[in-house]
């Protein structure tokens, strides 16, 4: 009994004194059973050669109890033959054996009552390995639940940080400078695009100005031949000197011989 109390206590004491220095005390903890485990089958074993000595001894005993019964049959035998001197040599021996057996059936009381106290404590031992299971998956439930809250502390902390927002300012600042950069870009594509389109516009009214003057000459010289009448070759050559120039036409002039022109463009567009 004393070996398994201090056992006891020394698996106890050990516990504590892991769980309050280990780094890692899942794996302490599981060491320590394999230990605890182990010093059971140590124990078992002790167990085991104690029920064998009380055994032996209890055998021991019977031996000895049937070697007195045995001499007391050969004394009664001496006696009944009229030799008191062999009866009385043959209970001597009697005597001897219950005495040897008297000895031996106190070890063996002994020895039984002990075995059973040690099969008690083995029972307690199993039972406190059973318990100390227990304890370590809670411990390492625990372990791993602190280890959990730990690191969402950590991560909690690195997100407020003053640091972390300031990166979300900057990147928030540089995105909107992209932005601007982007809309930027946008606009001098649109003013170049205008100018090209303007460019192209004002090259296409220059090339209609250049049809509505060639039209225009045509004109002119269609109603310079129709004027020239034969018989009125004199008077024209005079009116003609009297006239102003093409180049001195006026402005409502030309303005209304452009409009002659569009016409008869119109008019060659609808007869074709």
């Amino acid at each position: 009994m004393g070996l398994f109390s201090r056992l006891g206590t020394l698996i106890r004491s050990n516990i504590n004194e892991l769980i309050n220095r280990a780094e890692d005390p899942e794996k302490m903890l599981n060491q320590v059973l394999v230990d605890m485990k182990q010093q059971l089958i140590e124990a078992k074993k002790q167990v085991a050669i104690a029920i064998a000595d009380e055994k032996r001894i209890k055998k021991q005993w019977e031996q000895e109890a049937a070697k007195a019964a045995e001499w007391e049959k050969k004394a009664m035998l001496a006696l009944k033959a009229g030799d008191e001197n062999l009866a009385r040599a043959a209970l001597q021996r009697k005597g001897d054996h219950d005495e040897v057996a008297s000895q031996l059936k106190d070890q063996w009381e002994a020895q039984k009552n002990s075995v059973e106290q040690l099969k008690v404590a083995l029972r307690g031992l199993d039972a406190k390995i059973e318990e100390a299971k227990r304890k370590r998956n809670l411990l390492v439930s625990r372990q791993k639940r602190a280890e959990a809250q730990r690191t969402i502390n950590e991560t909690l902390s690195s997100i407020n940080s003053t640091s972390a927002f300031d990166t979300f300012g900057r990147m928030s600042e540089r995105v909107t400078q992209l932005e601007a950069e982007a809309e930027a870009t946008s606009e001098i594509g649109g003013v170049l695009e205008e100018g090209s389109l303007e460019s192209q516009f004002k090259a296409l009214e220059a090339g209609n100005v250049d049809d509505q003057l060639e039209a225009l000459k045509r004109k002119m010289a269609l109603t310079a031949g129709k004027t020239e009448d034969p018989r009125q070759l004199g008077s024209g050559r005079a009116d003609a000197k009297s006239a102003p120039p093409p180049e001195e036409l006026s402005a409502d002039d030309l303005k209304a011989a452009e409009i002659d022109a569009q016409l008869e463009e119109l008019k060659k567009k609808l007869s074709g």
